[in-house]
Order: structure tokens, then C-alpha cells, then sequence
């Protein structure tokens, strides 16, 4: 199976993702504030050089992944390095390998067993992040103590005082407002890597959205599932959108998880109300009988819900065919590489 991007354990007290282990330096740990998307380099730059296969697999995780996968199975294949050392060394050195195969036995084990606690502690976060939606939707209010612990935590903070002071003294006018309206819409844009996927059509369709969930897979493949609650709207009939990124089944070969693919919802959207298109129109005489038709093009748009399409790695047959070149792999590169650390933004930043 091929391998993806690891996924390491969790040390000193900073949470290890896919995020933060790519092969690409342009990426930073999920601790950071700003949005770990690689920067593009500008023309005439240091960085603006040629594309070596070296550099594809560096900068690339999907390319990466199937070369990787190609390469495990040579794993042990002999380069008669090992053949040539004299006798007892060979014998140590298959000693050594035996050592490793229960190393790797227990790594997995322990990678099974941060996952076992992930899932756990998910249900320990639940009542809360329940508690936040009804007060974000207005279905509840928060108590005294909930607003005292919250003031309490922004004490330090003069200006959110004086923010607060000015609410507070304009009560007729919020008293006809529900809940916290487009809270989500405004945590996504205040997201800079995910506010420059929104659109200014995506902005009304995103209003509606009232929820943001995490759940974790429950069958034998591990994985997450990020469902997006929404309210009616004037752009698609889905009540709920999920995005799903599926971890392989077996531990990869340094000894942690590594993503698979991913699988979005297929949305329904209401006529003429696609975000993920525009339609060019053109007329078009005929030379012939001097007549005017009018020609409509659907044209792919930019759009965050084309988050819910996620983009496939090529197989490793299509890159021993030769069928995608370099510049339809780099494309491909910056989509995935971007689909992973969106999904992995909104696991391990926004939704808590």
C-alpha cells in the first residue's frame, strides 16, 4: 500500500500531525498562529529553480507516498553490500534485524494505543463543544459562571474590556439578535490559510453554516470524519457536508500512521447556484445564415467547497506510464499538500 505523509507521536506537550511532518520546510508545526501552506517563491528568486526529481519528492507527499510505497518493497532485497561481510558480522546484522521487527511490533502498539486515547478523550471534549453550539446558535444561554470564567481569562486584555463595556451598553438593540450570528463563517476567515480558499460567493453559503464536528472513524480503518453542520440556504439541499481522510490500515514503515486518501460529500447544489462554477456566455454568429446563438461554458471556480472534492494521488502505474508530467505533478502536489493541512487545521486548531 503506499505511504503518505507520518504522522508521529505526541511529545513535549505539542500534539504531532501530518501537519507538521512534511518533507517540505515551508511547513510549520500546528503550534504556530499563521497557516502552515508552503510560500510560493517569486520569479528570478533563489527558490525559483528547476524542478529535479529529487526536489518533486521532497516537496511532494502524494509523489512521495507512491515512491515511497515502490521502495518498501525493496526493503531487505539485498544490494550484495551484506553478502560480502565476513560471516559473524552477516549473523549480527540479521540479530539486528530481528531486534527491529519487535521494535516495530511495540511502535505499533503504541500508536494504536495515542488513537485509542484521541477517541477517548474526544468523548470527555463532546459535552462541551455541545454546550458551545447551543449558545452559538442561540438555543441556550451561557450561565454566570461560564461568562465570569470567560471574563476572567480576558482580564489582562484592556481592549476587550472596552469591547465589552460597549455591548453591554447598547442591550436594546442586541437583545433581538440570536445566538452568535456567523461565528463559524468568521473563525474560518480569521484562519488565513483557509480565508483564502472563501470566496465572496462562498461568504452568504457559509453564513448558514452552524456547526463544525470532529468524529473519529469506528471501523477497522482509522481515520477522522470533519462534519459541517448547515442551516437552509439558497445554494445546496445538504443539511450536512463531511470531509473524511482515511488512514492506511497498517502502520507505515518508520512507525506511525500515514494518510491514505481522502472523501467528501457529493453536494447537492440548487440550480444555478453552483459555487464551484461559473458559466461563460458568448454569442455566436453563424456566417452562413447571418444568425446570433448563445453559447454557455461551465468553467471551474474557485471555492471552499471544493474542499469536499478532494484531489487523488496518481497511481504509481499512470507515473510508470509517463501519463501525468511534471507540471500536472506539481499541481497535484500543491492541491494535496493543501487538502491535508486544511483538514488537519480544522481537526487540530479550529474546532477547538
Amino acid at each position: 500500500m503506499s505511504s503518505s505523509l507520518n504522522i508521529p507521536s505526541k511529545a513535549n506537550g505539542v500534539p504531532q500531525t501530518p501537519a507538521n511532518s512534511f518533507a517540505s520546510p515551508g511547513l510549520t508545526a500546528p503550534g504556530s498562529t499563521q497557516p502552515t501552506v508552503e510560500d510560493v517563491a517569486e520569479e528570478g528568486s533563489e527558490d525559483d529553480e528547476e524542478q529535479t526529481p529529487a526536489s518533486m519528492l521532497a516537496n511532494n507527499p502524494a509523489l512521495a507516498a507512491l515512491v515511497q510505497s515502490k521502495l518498501s518493497g525493496l526493503v531487505g532485497k539485498s544490494s550484495g553490500y551484506v553478502e560480502n561481510l565476513p560471516a559473524a558480522v552477516r549473523t549480527r546484522i540479521n540479530g539486528l534485524k530481528g531486534v527491529q521487527v519487535e521494535h516495530a511490533k511495540i511502535e505499533t502498539q503504541f500508536q494504536l494505543e495515542i488513537l485509542a486515547l484521541e477517541k477517548k478523550f474526544a468523548t470527555k471534549y463532546a459535552p462541551l463543544y455541545s454546550r458551545r453550539s447551543a449558545i452559538i446558535s442561540g438555543e441556550a444561554e451561557p450561565t454566570a459562571e461560564e461568562i465570569a470564567a470567560g471574563e476572567a481569562a480576558d482580564s489582562d486584555d484592556e481592549d476587550d474590556e472596552a469591547r465589552v463595556s460597549e455591548i453591554e451598553d447598547d442591550d436594546d438593540e442586541s437583545a433581538a439578535i440570536k445566538g452568535i450570528p456567523q461565528f463559524w463563517l468568521t473563525a474560518l476567515q480569521n484562519h488565513q490559510g483557509i480565508a483564502d480558499l472563501i470566496t465572496e460567493r462562498d461568504e452568504e453559503a457559509l453564513e448558514s453554516l452552524t456547526d463544525i464536528k470532529l468524529a473519529y472513524l469506528e471501523d477497522a480503518q482509522p481515520g477522522f470524519k470533519l462534519v459541517f453542520k448547515f442551516g437552509p440556504n439558497a445554494f445546496f439541499e445538504n443539511a450536512e457536508l463531511e470531509k473524511t481522510y482515511y488512514y492506511q490500515e497498517e502502520v507505515g514503515y518508520g512507525g506511525d500512521f500515514v494518510y491514505e486518501r481522502a472523501e467528501g460529500t457529493a453536494i447537492t447544489w440548487k440550480a444555478d447556484q453552483d459555487l464551484t462554477k461559473t458559466v461563460e456566455v458568448k454569442k455566436q454568429r453563424n456566417k452562413t445564415t447571418n444568425k446570433t446563438r448563445i453559447i454557455k461554458k461551465v468553467i471551474p471556480a474557485d471555492s471552499f467547497f471544493n474542499f469536499f472534492s478532494p484531489p487523488s494521488p496518481p497511481t504509481m502505474e499512470s507515473l510508470e506510464a509517463g501519463d501525468v508530467d511534471e507540471e500536472e505533478l506539481e499541481a497535484l502536489d500543491e492541491r494535496l499538500e493543501l487538502d491535508y493541512q486544511i483538514g488537519e487545521d480544522l481537526k487540530e486548531r479550529i474546532i477547538p
